[in-house]
C-alpha cells in the first residue's frame, strides 16, 4: 500500500495556479534522483545528518547511503529484521522538495513541463498556459508496498479498469487504464519491502522500470516514461535461500547497502531509551546499569550458539523487554503503593513473555527457552556488574554475611524491606549507595535497585550464594 500523509498540509496560496505562471516564476523541473541528490548535497554541506533517527549507522550505512543517493542509484537495502531499513527508507521522503507542480487531475504527477499520461498531454494541449496546477506535498510521492506471492503485476504496474470500459471506451484507449502503485508515485520514492518474496514473474514486470524507465500494461501499447526512485529491503536468508531476486533485476540496483545490528551497548540503550513507549501518570527511573542490562541482553543474545542467528535478534527485543521490565516494577509500585517505578534485578524474571517471540532457539535447546533468557540475564548482569562496580572492600561487604545471615529479594517486596536490610548490614550501603548514584537521596526505590544489583553480581562473581525461585532468591555466605 502508498504510505502518505493521511491529511498533508495545503500548499502555500503563493505558488502558481496555471502554466503560465509556473512558467513566469522560474521553477524548474529537475529528474527525481537530481532532486534528492541536490537535497542530500544542502545536508551534507551544511553537516547536517541525512536521515534523522536512525542511530549506530553513522560510520557504516550512512556513508554508503550518502554515495548512492548522490550518484543517482537505485537502492536495496540488505540486512536481517529490526535494523531500521524501513524507518531510512522512509526518512528519504525528506530529502524530496517540499512541493511539487503537477497536471491538475494527474494520477501519475505529471510534469506540467513534459507530461507523461495520456490526460495529461490532452490538457495541455487544449489549455497551454491556463492548465490548471496543484501542488503534491512531499509525503504524497512516496509509496510503499510489502512484497507478497500474491503481489499481481495489476498492484504494481496497473489494469485495464471495467468500469471505464462499460462506461463506453475502448480498450485500446489509454484512459481505461487504472494506474498501479508504480506510476501513481511518478516523480517520487518507490518502496518494496522483502522484495524476495515477491514472484520471479512479478519480478520481470519491475525490470522496465528500473532499466529503460516507463512501464507496459498488458493489452495496451502504452508507454510511459517514469521518474521513479526504487528503494527495496531484503533480508539475507531470504535473499539466497528461501526467496531470491532475479539476476537481472538485482543487477539494475545501482547500490546495495548493507545494514547491521548496533555494535555498541550505548547505540542499543540510545535506541532502546528513544523508542520504548512507558506507561504515563506513576514517575519511572530506570538505572543506568539496568538499562545496560537489557542491551547487553541483545548483544549476548546475537552471539549465542544456542540461537539461531540466521533469523537474528532484532532492537525491538531490547525495546520490548524494556517496556516489560518497566510494567513489572509498575505492577510492583502499584500493589506496594510506592511513588516511584524503579526496576529492578528481579524484575529480569518478567522478561520471558515479551523475549520469546522474538528469538528462536536451536532445535536441540526446544522446551529450555526459559532456561536460555535466564542464562542471557545472568550473563548480561555479571558483564555489566564488572564493567561499573569496583569494590573497595570486598571482604568488608562479602564479610557481612555472617554466619545464618541471608537476604532475601523478589520483585514483590517493598523498597522499605531492603533499607532495613542496609542497617543491619552497614558494610553493604557504601557500594550501594554508590551504585544508586548522587541523585539518589534517601530514595528507598533507587536503593533497593541497587541492592539487588549489587547482591546477584557478588553471587554471579562467586562470593555469594543463591538460592532462586522465579522472581525470588535468597542470598547467604558461600561455604
Amino acid at each position: 500500500m502508498a504510505l502518505a500523509s493521511a491529511h498533508p498540509p495545503a500548499p502555500p496560496h503563493d505558488l502558481a495556479r496555471t502554466l503560465g505562471e509556473l512558467r513566469e516564476s522560474g521553477w524548474e523541473s529537475v529528474p527525481v534522483s537530481e532532486e534528492l541528490r541536490r537535497n542530500a548535497s544542502r545536508r551534507i554541506s551544511a553537516g547536517e545528518p541525512l536521515i534523522s533517527g536512525v542511530l549506530g549507522f553513522e560510520d557504516t550505512v550512512i556513508p554508503q547511503l550518502e554515495n548512492a543517493i548522490l550518484a543517482g542509484h537505485d537502492i536495496i537495502l540488505l540486512g536481517e529484521r529490526g535494523q531500521a531499513k524501513t524507518r531510512i527508507i522512509r526518512s528519504l521522503i525528506e530529502l524530496l522538495d517540499e512541493w511539487l507542480p503537477v497536471v491538475a487531475g494527474s494520477e501519475i504527477n505529471d510534469d506540467p513541463y513534459h507530461p507523461t499520461s495520456r490526460y495529461a498531454r490532452l490538457k495541455v494541449v487544449e489549455e497551454g498556459d491556463e492548465t490548471p496546477i496543484t501542488w503534491a506535498h512531499r509525503s504524497e510521492r512516496y509509496g510503499e508496498k510489502l512484497a507478497t506471492p500474491d503481489t499481481s503485476i495489476a498492484d504494481l504496474i496497473g489494469e485495464v479498469d471495467p468500469i471505464k470500459v462499460a462506461e463506453g471506451r475502448y480498450l485500446s484507449d489509454e484512459l481505461t487504464l487504472h494506474y498501479g502503485l508504480v506510476p501513481r508515485v511518478n516523480r517520487g520514492i518507490f518502496a518494496i519491502n522483502e522484495l524476495p518474496d515477491l514472484s520471479e514473474r512479478i519480478q520481470v514486470g519491475l525490470l522496465n522500470v528500473l532499466e529503460e524507465r516507463d512501464v507496459q500494461i498488458r493489452g495496451h501499447r502504452v508507454r510511459l516514461p517514469l521518474d521513479v526512485m526504487l528503494v527495496a529491503t531484503a533480508n539475507p536468508e531470504d535473499y539466497t535461500n528461501r526467496g531470491r531476486i532475479i539476476t537481472p533485476l538485482k543487477d539494475r540496483f545501482g547500490a546495495q547497502v548493507r545494514t547491521h545490528y548496533p555494535e555498541e551497548t550505548r547505540t542499543e540503550v540510545a535506541i532502546m531509551c528513544a523508542e520504548a513507549v512507558l506507561p504515563e501518570g506513576t514517575p519511572v527511573i530506570v538505572p543506568a546499569y539496568m538499562q545496560e542490562v537489557l542491551a547487553e541482553m541483545s548483544q549476548l543474545a546475537r552471539r549465542s550458539p544456542h540461537l539461531n542467528q540466521r533469523s537474528g535478534v532484532s532492537v525491538r527485543l531490547t525495546i520490548a523487554n524494556y517496556e516489560t521490565l518497566v510494567a513489572n516494577a509498575l505492577r510492583r509500585a502499584l500493589r506496594t503503593g510506592e511513588s516511584v517505578v524503579v526496576p529492578r534485578v528481579s524484575d529480569l524474571a518478567a522478561l520471558l513473555p515479551s523475549t520469546q517471540g522474538k528469538i528462536e532457539v536451536e532445535a536441540l535447546e526446544e522446551g529450555r527457552e526459559d532456561e536460555v533468557v535466564a542464562q542471557l540475564a545472568a550473563a548480561a548482569v555479571l558483564s555489566v556488574f564488572r564493567r561499573r562496580v569496583i569494590l573497595e572492600d570486598p571482604g568488608a561487604v562479602v564479610g557481612s554475611f555472617g554466619e545464618g545471615s541471608v537476604v532475601h529479594t523478589g520483585d514483590d517486596l517493598a523498597s522499605a524491606d531492603y533499607l532495613a536490610v542496609l542497617a543491619d548490614m552497614p558494610a553493604l550501603e557504601p557500594p550501594t549507595r554508590a551504585l544508586a548514584g548522587p541523585d539518589a537521596g534517601e530514595s528507598p526505590a533507587l536503593m533497593a535497585a541497587a541492592l539487588e544489583f549489587l547482591l546477584e553480581g557478588l553471587h554471579l562473581t562467586k562470593r555469594l550464594n543463591k538460592d532462586a525461585s522465579g522472581a525470588r532468591a535468597l542470598y547467604r555466605r558461600r561455604r
